[in-house]
Parts: structure tokens; sequence; C-alpha cells
């Protein structure tokens, strides 16, 4: 009986399949970034919808209007979290996997440094607003977190 191989997400690491052809790596890394987008995109619309879940109505209108207006006003409440935490997922997503991309391109190997590098340019970039405090604090944080998800993935592989 034929067994097909487990799916996976591409990672830059099959860009060096697509190296010789013409236009290959420019379209796998447009796949790598829609993919990384949409995933993250997704992954955010249920986060966010799980988290609105658990937000109470604040005001007193809120709380004694018909049962019918509650739902509503929770469910546009919903909606608003979800697609924040859907564009919020989807950047992050994206700019992590551009930059590890492009460092992966750049150095010409893959390890762990690519991994600590997009994590912390990700975290940076996505906490800059805060100022240069927040944004080495995001960049330390993302790339700790970026090291555990590779170790974690790399040994259930």
């Amino acid at each position: 009986m034929h067994q097909s191989p487990p799916l996976s997400l591409f990672t830059c690491q099959h860009w060096r399949k697509f190296e010789g052809r013409i236009f290959g790596t420019t379209v796998l890394f447009a796949a790598l970034l829609v993919e990384s987008w949409s995933a993250g995109g997704g992954m955010g619309l249920a986060f966010g919808m799980f988290l609105a879940s658990f937000d109470n109505p604040t005001t007193q209108e809120e709380v004694t209007g018909k049962v019918r207006q509650q739902i509503i006003q929770q469910a546009k409440k919903m909606g608003q979290k979800s697609w924040s935490s859907c564009k919020s997922f989807a950047l992050m997503g994206f700019v992590f996997s551009l930059s590890e991309c492009i460092v992966e391109k750049a150095r010409a190997k893959h390890d762990i440094t690519n991994t600590v590098v997009a994590g912390c340019a990700t975290g940076g970039a996505i906490s800059a607003r805060g100022g240069p405090k927040a944004a080495c604090v995001g960049c330390a944080g993302f790339a700790a977190f970026s090291v555990v998800i590779e170790k974690f993935l790399e040994s259930h592989t």
C-alpha cells in the first residue's frame, strides 16, 4: 500500500531545489510569504475569537438590553477583535518568513542563527512603536520564542 509523505509547510530549504531555474526562487519565496501570511491570519482569527468570547459587556445599557441585542453587540465585538488579531498574526508571520528567508539566502546556511536573527527582527519591528526599549525587549523575546519553537519542531521531524 502506497503511503503519501506527510504534509509540511514551505521552508527556505526548498529554495535549493529551485536554485537553477528561472524565477524558481522568486516563486517559492512568494509562496512561502503567502503561506505564512495566510496561516498567521487564520491563526489570528481563531485566537481573536477565542479571546473575544471571554469579554463581558461593560456598560449597563448592554447588560439591560434585549438578549438579541446583546448577542449582536457581542458578535460585533468578537468580529472586531478577531480581525485585529488576524492582521497582527498575518503581519507577524509575513515579517518572520521574509526576514528568515533573506538571512538564510544571504548566509547560504540553514541553522538556528537564521531563526534567532529573524525572530529578533520580527520582535523588534512589531514592538518598535513602543520605543527603543520595547523594541529591544521584543527582539529578545521573539528571538527566544523562535528558538524554542524551532527546537520543538526539530525534535518532531
